[in-house]
This record gives C-alpha cells, sequence and structure tokens, in this order.
C-alpha cells in the first residue's frame, strides 16, 4: 500500500496554465493580483477548469502556506435535500463529483488526482446541504454552478468564509435549474451585494470564449 507521503501532489506536478481568451487572462490577471473570482457567462468558457487550476495553484504551492486545500461547493439540484436518499454520503455526492474528477486528471495528468486529493485532505467537496454550521479556514473556496444555488444558500455560503480564504464563484445564470422565478433571480440580489465589495472581480465570459467546441459556439451563437 502506498504511503500517503507519497500520494501528496505538489506544484511541480502541475503544467502552467496559459489563458486562452482575453476573459480567462482576465481573470487570472485579477487572481494574482489578489482578487475574489465571479466567473459568470457562457457555458462551455473553461469557467469551473479555470477556477480549479486556480485554486490548485495556490493550495499546492509552498509560497502559499495560508492554504492548506481546495474547498469545492455546489448545490445538489434537483435532490437539494440529499439526506433523505439511500446510500452514505460519499454514494449521494459521487455523481456531482465527476466533473472535478476529470478536470484534476486533465490538470494534473495523473487518473488518481482527485482521490489522492482528498486522501491527503488538499481536496474536499461538499455541498449546500451541509454547509450550515461550518468555517472554512486556510482554503481556496470554489462555488461551483452558482446559478443553482438560492440567495439563501449562497449567503450560508459567503458566511462561512474564515481566515486565510480566498473565494471563486462560477456559474451561468442562463443555465438555472431553477423553475421558480424568485428563486432563479437569486443570483441575481447576490452580485448586486458582492459587487459592492473590495477585491472582488466579476468577469462576465460570453460566446467568443467558448473553448469547449467550434459546434458549441455556433449553436450559442444562433439560439
Amino acid at each position: 500500500r502506498k504511503s500517503t507521503k507519497s500520494m501528496i501532489l505538489r506544484l511541480d506536478n502541475m503544467p502552467d496554465f496559459n489563458p486562452i481568451t482575453e476573459n480567462q487572462k482576465l481573470a487570472v490577471d485579477a487572481w494574482d493580483e489578489g482578487d475574489n473570482l465571479i466567473l459568470s457567462g457562457s457555458a462551455g468558457t473553461g469557467k469551473t477548469f479555470l477556477a480549479v487550476s486556480l485554486a490548485l495553484e495556490d493550495a499546492l504551492d509552498k509560497e502559499t502556506p495560508e492554504f492548506d486545500k481546495v474547498t469545492i461547493v455546489r448545490s445538489i439540484v434537483p435532490t437539494r435535500d440529499i439526506g433523505y436518499l439511500p446510500g452514505s454520503l460519499e454514494e449521494k455526492t459521487a455523481p456531482y463529483e465527476a466533473a472535478y474528477k476529470n478536470i484534476c486528471t486533465q490538470i494534473l495528468d495523473d487518473p488518481a488526482a482527485y482521490n489522492k486529493l482528498v486522501s491527503c485532505k488538499q481536496l474536499e467537496f461538499t455541498t449546500t446541504s451541509f454547509i450550515r454550521g461550518m468555517t472554512i479556514d486556510n482554503s481556496i473556496i470554489i462555488v461551483d454552478e452558482m446559478q443553482n444555488l438560492n440567495f439563501h444558500e449562497l449567503d450560508s455560503v459567503i458566511t462561512r468564509v474564515g481566515e486565510n480564504t480566498r473565494i471563486i464563484f462560477s456559474g451561468d445564470y442562463h443555465q438555472s435549474d431553477f423553475k421558480d422565478g424568485h428563486e432563479r433571480d437569486g443570483i441575481q440580489k447576490f452580485l448586486r451585494i458582492v459587487e459592492q465589495l473590495k477585491n472582488f472581480e466579476v468577469v462576465t465570459f460570453n460566446w467568443q470564449d467558448i473553448v469547449r467546441s467550434g459546434f458549441l459556439r455556433d449553436y450559442i451563437m444562433t439560439k
């Protein structure tokens, strides 16, 4: 059995992230200047990939010892209250972690990267169902698919921020799974508040930033 020490991933395992679009570069520059981020806009623009890359870079960097892990937070839609579903917590959340496993594999060129990060407590995945009462210190927080969090959930997450912590929100209002207009519009109310805070940069991605495929770019342009 491999020792925990041999499983620890370091910054040397990561290639440099090179922004592909102007808005990706804007986000990277703002992060390097110490801002928290809101990455908003079109699907396929690399928002989540960018967020995980920036977060891991700081969490694995020995020169930023104040950050010792990445905390990924998202809501489980449509089964937000997953406490009533059968199975362990790990079984309930596994389907929603798949995207992050794929991203970690790409970033670190290691199919086991995500599991290694979790085992060594360098990465934690949680949901808004279990975040109440937590204080998150010494971490880079990624709030992904933020369009599927209502205002109460967004407020609950941002009030969990403790010492030596930075935060990245990522999502697309137009991809919301909410059917209720009041819940859907909660993100707009939240953004109006956050935009008034210091050290927050809002980067809005559009069809020109789509990097997933030319097919998706054509679809987004014409729908």
